[in-house]
């Protein structure tokens, strides 16, 4: 597994990392035991860069990371997040990037976490009604203060980004990326190219589609909830992005490899300034994401893959309210 700087501030992480989300909500029954057994593999292959959030579970996924890697602190790179703000009973408050609540939120995080500081912390969505200027000081009091080593930003859009990279260094912008979502590459990916921030692309497998594992949603199983909450699993959108599945499936097929490999291995061919964090909480789809990273693809089959799947043609939103990202 290489190594990839995210930023011009010192912050480098495995090539790979592993998105811990669907351990704990969203995408089905949970197996704790198997998802720290992950975690385990993850660092075992060199996958060092970890990332969570406060909302997943909501909570439950940080203390799950949290046990995962007591012991092994030294072996992580862990990301987590803040600003999807939820109560324990699972509901939610709203979007929150107010001083007062980004430093109860990094208390709680390190605490549930088990751990005395945080490697990369992000604020998950943009508070509209917060200047960006204010939450990204408060987030630079904890860099001061020992308690996070790098900030990060997500799904934020390209003015607010140079307005925050301005207040402090950014090291990293996460957003979803994918040969179904390439919208970054119009406006977000050239600024943080200008100003020397990394990308961390979420759902490099389009939530599990790009897979070709599901040919249905009833496919996912009780309490997935994708199908609801994006638009692409839902009715005729889901049959129409199959197609473009298939099409990635015979190239896939004449490289010897999965399309899930092809997938991810396109994120990794954009640029070594993107760092991809496929998400599972299976070891042996981890095996199958990791050794991804062992695929080469020419530019003959990029381009294949970019008429295969050209800009836009995905079908349906990424999320049922798009008005939360790229603010």
């Amino acid at each position: 597994m290489q190594i990839r700087k995210l930023g011009r501030q010192g912050l480098e992480v495995s090539e790979q990392g592993l998105g811990c989300m669907g351990m704990s909500e969203f995408y089905g029954a949970r197996d704790d035991e198997e998802s720290v057994a992950t975690i385990h593999l993850a660092l075992d292959l060199g996958v060092n860069f970890l990332d969570t959030a406060d909302m997943y579970g909501p909570f439950d996924n940080e203390r799950l990371v949290g046990r995962a890697i007591a012991g092994r602190r030294d072996q992580v790179v862990l990301a987590t997040k803040f600003g999807n703000e939820r109560r324990e009973d699972g509901s939610w408050v709203g979007i929150n990037g107010r001083p007062e609540y980004v430093r109860r939120a990094c208390d709680a995080s390190l605490t549930r976490l088990g751990v005395d500081h945080i490697d990369l912390y992000y604020q998950h969505r943009v508070d509209l009604t917060v200047p960006i200027e204010e939450t990204v000081g408060a987030m630079a009091e904890l860099v001061a203060q020992g308690k996070v080593r790098y900030l990060g930003l997500s799904e934020a859009g390209a003015a607010t980004i140079r307005r925050a990279h301005a207040v402090h260094p950014i090291s990293a912008l996460q957003t979803e990326y994918s040969l179904f979502t390439r919208d970054p590459e119009s406006d977000v990916l050239p600024v943080v190219r200008e100003l020397g921030i990394g990308f961390v692309a979420y759902s490099p497998l389009g939530r599990g589609m790009l897979t070709g594992r599901y040919r249905s949603p009833e496919q996912m199983g009780e309490g997935d909830t994708r199908a609801a909450r994006f638009p692409r699993f839902a009715g005729d959108n889901f049959e129409r992005n199959l197609r473009l599945v298939d099409r990635i499936e015979e190239i896939a097929k004449e490289k010897g490899v999965t399309p899930g490999q092809v997938a991810i291995a396109w994120v990794l061919a954009q640029g070594t300034d993107i760092v991809p964090i496929p998400g599972t909480k299976r070891r042996r789809y981890l095996e199958e994401n990791v050794a991804a990273s062992e695929v080469t693809l020419d530019q003959e089959t990029i381009d294949l893959l970019s008429e295969a799947v050209p800009v836009g043609a995905a079908a349906g939103d990424r999320y049922s309210d798009m008005t939360t990202v790229n603010r």
